[in-house]
């Protein structure tokens, strides 16, 4: 094998996993939220998001690459202590949201099954934070994407709806923005495709995993491939709630559980077989996500304070790496398990995710125009379409999120 096409399967990881990541629970159930109550009528903007996807995460792959730093420690570095804490704490709100999200879901894959939470949950934080205590990057990014593979499911269950043509058509070009219902799920689907947590974590994986400017073609690619599968799966979340629920039920459900929408697949599709696949889908997004947003988590606190954040340390080379990711994962749990109702709370992190946008994409953007050398510096009549693209996502996330809200 020629070196140069080595070096670029190589590269292939960090792009893959957080867009798996990023069709987690939360955004499944957003989803099939949009589906079951608005048809079709949010598809146009699920593809809409690919672009914005992958204008994001490739600023990332230039920032890892160009300064061999995480996210975290060139805000500190470069915008001072204040927008630091800043962006740390949109960063904990994003990921914390997005862990009792994942772990949720989990329980909801158990509880279909007769399973108590505690015995889903439990071993699986337990089997999660081994892994990484004893594992590389490059064995626990294997696994994630190996995991991440589960979401592919979702097509079967899209097929199996059997969508109609025509519907998708007549409702492609209806958006009803004058119905708040549907500014809120808009927000929400944003705040659940273009998050903090995936900014701060694929350019600290691209500096864990030693990426160098060789392999900036193939993670380009790598990353592109997956802002659109992880568009795909979850327009194939939407078609299928569309098909299943808004058409077959005589008018639209109000999700409230994962167990409920497991049950309802199961229900509008016709055999037990699709709860399984739908719990397979579920799991695998639920499972990525929960070791991505802990290692987001962990690296970024390192990256700010200083203190050693690598997988390639052992636990005793970086404790407070490694402890950071297990009281994060250990919260999540304990607050899943609390028996607190956080049936809204999927829909509710996406919305916050959407508002908090302009933070997160005003810090990315003069990142990348400022303290990168020229060959790697965003300029030209591309920047100008970023920062056009940037500021339309930033304010419709915006204004979408306030304005669904308050009503």
């Amino acid at each position: 094998m020629k070196p140069a096409l080595l070096r670029g399967l190589l590269a292939i990881g960090p792009g893959l996993v957080v867009m798996l990541a990023d069709t987690d629970a939360g955004s499944v159930l957003t989803a099939a939220q949009s589906g079951a109550q608005f048809g079709y009528r949010l598809l146009v903007f699920q593809a809409a998001v690919i672009p914005v996807l992958f204008m994001v995460q490739e600023l990332t792959i230039r920032l890892g690459i160009g300064t061999g730093k995480g996210h975290g420690e060139l805000i500190a570095t470069h915008f001072g202590r204040i927008w630091a804490r800043l962006s740390v704490a949109t960063l904990v709100l994003s990921c914390f949201g997005a862990l009792v999200t994942e772990m949720s879901g989990l329980a909801g894959v158990g509880e279909m099954f007769g399973v108590p939470a505690w015995q889903t949950v439990v071993p699986l934080a337990v089997l999660i934070f081994l892994m990484v205590l004893s594992a590389t990057y490059r064995a626990v990014e294997g696994v994630a994407i190996l995991l991440g593979l589960g979401e592919l499911a979702f097509f079967a269950v899209a097929y199996a709806a059997h969508p109609q043509m025509p519907q998708i058509a007549e409702q492609l070009g209806q958006m009803p923005f004058g119905d708040r219902h549907y500014l809120y799920l808009l927000a929400a689907n944003l705040g659940t495709s273009v998050m903090p947590w995936t900014v701060f974590y694929q350019q600290s994986a691209i500096v864990d995993k030693g990426l160098g400017r060789p392999q900036l073609r193939a993670a380009r690619i790598d990353t592109l491939g997956g802002a659109v599968l992880c568009q795909v799966i979850t327009v194939a979340v939407l078609v299928g709630a569309a098909a299943s629920f808004a058409g077959s039920t005589g008018g639209a459900i109000e999700i409230t559980s994962f167990r409920q929408l497991g049950d309802a697949f199961a229900r509008a599709l016709g055999g037990n077989a699709f709860r399984v696949i739908f719990a397979i889908g579920l799991s695998g997004g639920a499972l990525v996500a929960t070791i991505v947003v802990c290692l987001t988590a962990a690296w970024t606190m390192g990256e700010v304070t200083g203190l050693r954040h690598s997988l390639a340390d052992k636990p005793a080379q970086a404790p407070w790496f490694y402890l950071t990711f297990g009281v994060v994962l250990l919260a999540g749990v304990a607050l899943v398990l609390s028996g607190v109702n956080l049936v809204g709370l999927s829909i509710g992190v996406g919305v916050l995710n959407a508002v908090l946008l302009p933070v997160v994409l005003w810090g990315l953007y003069r990142l990348a125009r400022t303290i990168l050398p020229d060959n790697l510096r965003l300029r030209g009549a591309y920047a100008v379409m970023v920062a056009l693209v940037f500021s339309l996502t930033a304010l419709l996330g915006l204004a979408a999120g306030i304005a669904g809200s308050l009503g």
